[in-house]
């Protein structure tokens, strides 16, 4: 059956048929949100049932967001290649050949491996949907769309801890990459029925040389990163061989991008003050917050030995405060300035994450609750604030590549964080019981007084970890104060490098 024809882009209503293109976009984005925070509350089990340490699940979570890194910066290019119809359509296909191997895994490398390829579909699922969006509802309506289809999307951290605690405790962890081919099959269906064709207009080449640089680079520098960090000391020779080499590859990158005409990523426009600093605010608060957000479902497992599903319950205070303060964060941003706005929600974070760092094994949940509360009201006035700020500031035909650029920082810092708090808490929980070697599944199987024996221990192994991801938000500060702090800053940035103050 043939789409319907797009309506004209200058027509002010959000008629039927661009909301229905909406909700085929926001299908497949929130699938592809919700694998990002569902796999967290499994992560113990996984451990347990591969009988592999920590530092080797969290290669679940660091692999996907590699992964998403690395296809980030293809989108543009295999949408003008191909269309942004059969871009997305694939990238659906992809992730979806990617959850049923995910799900079927025989063992944690295998596990990892498929994860990478789940997250190569992934990444492209967002940006080619918005593209679409942004196509079929033109300038006048996609501020509008987007308040209406940003809602769903918020809600994937909250629904992501709970449906995986459920699955994980009541069917399988399996299931948490089956429940996806369900939803994937039905986006598929729609965006087959909704969707406009369109019509390949390829007009520049892919830049492999920078792809081949980039992507082995980030990888072996976060490979080597976490080898080291689990030493503790520069004594692992495979840890310092693979951070040379990756960060050579990178440094490699960076020459190249600055001679070449059409980049994978644009690295000049990280000089301009206002864009350099949202990177690197991006890159440190990245960092630490999705570093968080494996190692506190782990907290609530193994330290107060509850079940997935609460674990994704006590989690949701999170992501409703992120829900509230997105909104309003958002409309601050244009009346303030996006630098007061980001400064307070990381100071909201810090205090979070501080707070958390002395909580204890007998700390009630009612007092927990308000701290993780406190960190979701940061994270929704820090992340888009500080993203919109770089946004502000270039051009109209520089805003796509400085989005992909600013998310693939981001993504990059995730997938740094995610490994560096693994390993330091690995590295900890190491110290206290060799069974931590063993899986984390091992701590629950040892008799209860020798669990009552860890519980001050595995304190602060807690406590240590998360006070690596305050350190993390304070250093995240610096580069904030960069952003501009009024208004009118916004429009009289362009061109000034990070170094310059006002």
């Amino acid at each position: 059956m043939n789409a319907a024809p797009t309506p004209r882009p200058d027509d002010d209503r959000l008629d039927p048929h661009l909301l229905r293109i909406a909700a085929v976009v926001v299908l497949g984005t929130f699938m592809s949100i919700l694998d990002t925070t569902i796999i967290n509350v499994a992560v113990r089990d996984l451990s347990r049932d591969f009988g592999a340490s920590l530092a080797t699940t969290q290669w679940i979570s660091t692999g996907y967001m590699l992964a998403l890194a690395t296809v980030i910066p293809l989108t543009g290019w295999a949408a003008d290649r191909f269309g942004t119809k059969r871009l997305y359509m694939a990238s659906i296909l992809l992730f979806l050949g990617g959850s049923a191997l995910s799900g079927a895994a025989w063992s944690m490398p295998k596990l990892i491996l498929f994860r990478v390829l789940q997250g190569l579909g992934g990444g492209m699922i967002m940006p080619a949907g918005m593209t679409i969006l942004s196509h079929a509802a033109g300038p006048r309506r996609i501020g509008r769309l987007m308040g209406i289809i940003g809602v769903p999307m918020l809600l994937g951290p909250i629904c992501g801890p709970i449906l995986g605690g459920w699955l994980v405790d009541d069917v399988s962890w399996r299931w948490i990459f089956f429940v996806n081919l369900p939803v994937g099959a039905i986006a598929l269906y729609a965006a087959q029925r909704v969707l406009a064709p369109d019509a390949p207009k390829p007009h520049h080449a892919l830049d492999w040389l920078g792809l081949l640089l980039l992507s082995p680079g980030l990888a072996l520098f976060v490979f080597g990163l976490a080898r080291i960090a689990a030493a503790g000391d520069f004594s692992a020779s495979t840890g310092d061989i693979a951070a040379i080499a990756g960060l050579a590859l990178i440094s490699a990158f960076i020459v190249h991008a600055l001679r070449h005409q059409d980049p994978l990523i644009d690295v000049r426009m990280f000089t301009r003050r206002t864009v350099g600093a949202s990177a690197l605010t991006t890159f440190l608060f990245g960092t630490a917050f999705f570093g968080m957000s494996l190692i506190l479902p782990l907290y609530f497992q193994i330290v107060r030995g509850e079940p997935a599903f609460d674990a994704g319950l006590l989690l949701a205070a999170q992501g409703i405060g992120a829900m509230l303060s997105m909104p309003l964060a958002a409309r601050m941003t244009d009346r303030i300035g996006a630098g007061k706005v980001v400064l307070a929600g990381l100071t909201c974070v810090a205090a979070g994450m501080l707070a958390l760092s002395r909580i204890e094994s007998t700390t009630p949940f009612w007092t927990i609750e308000p701290m993780l509360f406190l960190l979701g009201l940061g994270m929704g006035a820090t992340m888009m604030p500080s993203m919109s700020a770089a946004m502000s500031t270039v051009q109209r035909h520089q805003v796509a590549r400085t989005t992909s650029g600013l998310n693939v920082v981001q993504r990059v810092g995730g997938s740094m964080g995610t490994a560096l708090l693994a390993v330091v808490l690995s590295h900890q929980l190491s110290g206290i019981t060799p069974a931590a070697q063993s899986g984390l599944g091992a701590l629950r199987t040892l008799p209860p007084a020798a669990q009552a024996r860890l519980t001050s221990a595995l304190d602060t192994a807690f406590s240590h970890t998360f006070l690596w991801s305050f350190g993390l938000i304070l250093l995240a500060i610096c580069p904030a104060f960069f952003l501009p702090r009024r208004k009118r800053d916004a429009r009289t940035d362009e061109g000034t490098t990070l170094p310059a103050m006002e």
